[in-house]
């Protein structure tokens, strides 16, 4: 059976992303559907929106949109209702409920999420963190990181300490290998900022297999073999128990849903920041 074909147009007077994740998570729920997205960012002017809209309904398909800056939405709107495509205006209901509650009107900025304010700075500054503790280059930064990560080879902790930067997160990261020297600065931090990453033995080998594959190389080595990964895991979960942090299982996750799960419970918002 051929995959049903879905057409969405993504309009914006900023990049779009939020529509944009939007759609992909909605599209994701439908294994079966071939998802055409196409995204139309900086649209500051209405003439550009109708040729869009032309073009969205020859492919049958819909229109999400995004737009902040004042009257964009609503002549998308109209454009849409007079040529029958079927529309989401994502913003303009949020900001008019916004609006309302805090007797306020709208900057009408567009993509003032993305100014470059102190969170933004800090963002910046989190990535470079990242970048340069990765791996467990300079065992000082475990002290100075508001999160520490360990795991054995494969359980993600490069892109998880990426993406928790990205939420302005400063985060170190520490491969385990058995027999390899931790740094004492492990044993100086507190246990609640440190994370153990583990993963299902089966997994891990399919994970490393893969990507000695992907290499070009032979994948049946010590590697990926399952009585060393294995031994590596009872190292890395001995570790965890003796530091007594939290051990999380990346088996089957995302990185989103790791990096939602570590957040939660270490009582942080989405910008890193705690909870009140």
């Amino acid at each position: 059976m051929a995959a049903t074909k879905i057409s969405v147009s993504i309009l914006s007077d900023s990049v779009g992303e939020t529509a944009l994740r939007l759609a992909q998570a909605a599209l994701a729920q439908y294994p079966d559907v071939e998802p055409r997205i196409e995204r139309f960012p900086f649209i500051t002017k209405v003439e550009k929106i109708r040729p869009i809209v032309e073009q969205t309904k020859k492919h049958g398909g819909f229109i999400m949109h995004t737009f902040g800056t004042p009257g964009l939405a609503d002549q998308t709107n109209q454009i849409c209702t007079e040529l029958g495509v079927d529309y989401f205006d994502l913003m303009t209901p949020i900001m008019n409920e916004v609006g309302h509650l805090a007797n306020q009107k709208p900057s009408g900025e567009a993509g003032a999420i993305h100014h470059l304010n102190t969170k933004y700075f800090d963002r910046i500054s989190a990535m470079e963190f990242a970048v340069m503790y990765d791996d467990g280059k300079d065992p000082k930064g475990f002290l100075e990181a508001d999160i520490v990560l360990l795991g054995v080879s494969r359980t993600s902790k490069t892109p998880l300490s990426l993406f928790l930067a990205n939420q302005n997160v400063k985060v170190a990261n520490l491969p385990l290998v058995p027999q390899a020297h931790i740094p004492e600065e492990i044993f100086q931090i507190d246990p609640k900022k440190i994370v153990g990453l583990t993963n299902d033995p089966e997994i891990l080998n399919n994970i490393r297999r893969e990507r000695m594959i992907a290499y070009g190389l032979n994948p049946d080595t010590t590697y990926s073999d399952m009585d060393e990964i294995n031994k590596e895991l009872k190292y890395a979960n001995d570790l965890y128990q003796k530091l007594g942090c939290m051990v999380i299982n990346v088996a089957n996750r995302s990185i989103e849903e790791t990096a939602t799960v570590i957040l939660e419970k270490m009582g942080l918002d989405y910008y890193g920041t705690p909870k009140n």
